[in-house]
C-alpha cells in the first residue's frame, strides 16, 4: 500500500466532533467503549489490559467493562464515574472523529461545557428505566445554549426493559416536548444497549420495530459541512508572515464561510478595503516542495492570505467579505457560564479572549440567572460556580460582533482573571446591549454605497443615509 497516498487520503477526510452527555450512570463511557470495540478500533494490548482491569474495577460481572476504555483517571475507575473530559480519536473510510466524553455529575458541569463548546453533534443518553432526569434537562439546556444543532437521543439500557417499544416511544415523546421548549431542530432517536452493543455499530435483532440507522452509521453519514459553509466569511488574523521584503501574508484558520481569489474584503476594525490576491494552502505541497496557491478556501482550513493593496493588517484583526459586514461594538449582551470557585464581581476588570484578540472588559450588570433544572429566570447579585446567566459586558474597545448562534467561533469568548490568570468563565455573544452608532464613513468604509448598505442591513431604525 502506498503510505503517502494513504496519509493524503486521511488528511483530507471530513472531521466530526461529538460529545456524549446525560445523567450519572446512563452509560456514556460504556457507549464510546462499545463503539471502539465493535468497530475493531482497539489493539490487542488494550483489550488485554481492559480484561484485567474489568476484573479489578469492572461493574459488569463477567462482561468486559467498556467504560474503562475511556475513564483513565484512577479515581474514575474506582468510583465508576467520569470526572474529567476524556477526548478520543478515531476514523472511518468516510471521516475522522473527535469524541468528548463528558461527566454527568452536576458539580462537573463546567467540564461538560468545555467538551460541548467545540462539538458539532451531541449524543444525549437516557436510561430507559428512568426516563428524563434533572441532569438530562440540564445537559440538554447547555447543548442548546452552546449552539449544537444536531442531537442524537440515545435511549440506553433497552435490554433492562426487554426492548419494549412502548417505553422507547414514551421517552421519545417526553423529549420531543423538551426539544420544543429548547428550540433544537434536528433530533434523532435510537434505542440501544451500550453494554451488549444493540444498535451501536450493528443493527439489533432485538428491536425489529426500529427502522432507523445504528448510531455508528448515523454519525458516519451525517452532513454538517453545508451549515458551516453557508455562514458569512470570517477570518481572524493569527500571524503576519513577512519572510522578506517581497512577501506579506496573513495567516489563520477560516472560522466560517469561504473566500476566493479576487473577492472584495474589508479589514476590521479599521474598515480598509482591498481584494484577495492569493490563497496559500499549507496542506497542499507542489512537486517542487513549495506550498501551492489555491483559488478558493473554506471553513476550518488553515491558510495564508495576501492582498492586492498594502493595507495595515495586524494580529487580532478580522477579514470579512465587503458585502457581508458584521456589527462592531464594545457594549454586548452575553450569556455567561461561570467556571470558577470565586464569585463573579460586578465592574471588576477581566481579560477577555475572543478569537485571536485579547482585550479587557467588565460586567456592568447581571440581567438574570437561569435555573437550568427548571429554566426559570431569577435576579441575582453575583454568580457562583456553574451558574449560567445573561449579563451586560463592556469592553475597553470595540470588536467585531457575531451572535453565537450565527457563528460559534467569532461569537464566543473566555474570561480570564488578571490576578490568577485562571479561566473563570466561558461566554456566548447574544447581541448588542445598546445601539452603538460609532461607525462613520471615515472609520468603516471608503464608499457611500458600502456604508449605506451596512446601515440598511444592521441599523434600519436609523432611517438615514450617507450623502
Amino acid at each position: 500500500m502506498n503510505i503517502e497516498a494513504y496519509l493524503e487520503q486521511h488528511e483530507h477526510k471530513d472531521m466530526l466532533r461529538f460529545l456524549t452527555c446525560g445523567s450519572v450512570d446512563d452509560g456514556k463511557s460504556t457507549l464510546i467503549g462499545r463503539m471502539f470495540y465493535d468497530s475493531k478500533m482497539i489493539f490487542d494490548d488494550q483489550l488485554s489490559a481492559i480484561e484485567s482491569e474489568s476484573k479489578k474495577y469492572g461493574t459488569t460481572g463477567d462482561k468486559l467493562d467498556m467504560a474503562l476504555l475511556v475513564d483513565g483517571l484512577q479515581s474514575e475507575r474506582e468510583q465508576g464515574i467520569t470526572i474529567d473530559v476524556a477526548y478520543r480519536f478515531f476514523s472511518t473510510e468516510n471521516r475522522k472523529f473527535i469524541i468528548a466524553d463528558t461527566p454527568g455529575h452536576e458539580q462537573y458541569t463546567r467540564n461538560m461545557v468545555t467538551g460541548a463548546s467545540t462539538a458539532d453533534v451531541a449524543i444525549i443518553l437516557i436510561d430507559a428505566r428512568k426516563g428524563i432526569l434533572t441532569q438530562t434537562r440540564r445537559h440538554s439546556f447547555i447543548v442548546s445554549l452552546l449552539g449544537i444543532k444536531h442531537v442524537i437521543v440515545a435511549i440506553n439500557k433497552m435490554d433492562l426493559v426487554d426492548y419494549n417499544e412502548e417505553v422507547f416511544n414514551a421517552i421519545k415523546q417526553d423529549y420531543q416536548d423538551l426539544l420544543t421548549e429548547l428550540k433544537i431542530q434536528n433530533a434523532y432517536y435510537i434505542p440501544l444497549s451500550a453494554l451488549d452493543g444493540d444498535n451501536v455499530v450493528n443493527r439489533s435483532l432485538h428491536t425489529p420495530w426500529y427502522k432507523g440507522e445504528p448510531l455508528f452509521n448515523l454519525l458516519d453519514t451525517m452532513d454538517i459541512r453545508e451549515e458551516v459553509l453557508a455562514q458569512a466569511f470570517r477570518f481572524s488574523v493569527q500571524y503576519v508572515n513577512r519572510p522578506n521584503l517581497d512577501f506579506r501574508g496573513f495567516c489563520g484558520t477560516i472560522a466560517s464561510g469561504s473566500i476566493k481569489v479576487g473577492e472584495n474584503i474589508t479589514i476590521l476594525p479599521s474598515g480598509k478595503t482591498t481584494k484577495i490576491k492569493s490563497i496559500i494552502d499549507s496542506s497542499q505541497i507542489s512537486e517542487t516542495g513549495k506550498e501551492r496557491n489555491s483559488n478558493e478556501a473554506f471553513a476550518n482550513m488553515a491558510v495564508t492570505l495576501t492582498t492586492e493593496d498594502e493595507v495595515d493588517i495586524s494580529r487580532g484583526d478580522m477579514i470579512v467579505h465587503s458585502d457581508n459586514l458584521p456589527n462592531i461594538s464594545n457594549h454586548l449582551k452575553v450569556m455567561l457560564v461561570w467556571m470558577d470557585e470565586n464569585l463573579m464581581s460586578i465592574d471588576k476588570t477581566y481579560d477577555i479572549k475572543q478569537a485571536s484578540s485579547l482585550l479587557s472588559g467588565s460586567f456592568e450588570k447581571i440581567n438574570y440567572k437561569i435555573d437550568v433544572n427548571t429554566y426559570h429566570k431569577t435576579e441575582v447579585e453575583h454568580l457562583e460556580l456553574n451558574d449560567i446567566a445573561s449579563c451586560r459586558m463592556v469592553l475597553n474597545r470595540s470588536i467585531v460582533v457575531d451572535s453565537y448562534r450565527e457563528n460559534r467561533t467569532t461569537g464566543s469568548f473566555i474570561v480570564i482573571d488578571r490576578m490568577t490568570n485562571n479561566t473563570v468563565a466561558a461566554g456566548m455573544i447574544v447581541g448588542l446591549s445598546r445601539r452603538n452608532p460609532e461607525l462613520t464613513k471615515k472609520q468603516y468604509s471608503h464608499t457611500e454605497r458600502e456604508l449605506n448598505l451596512f446601515i440598511r442591513t444592521h441599523y434600519p431604525e436609523w432611517d438615514c443615509k450617507v450623502i
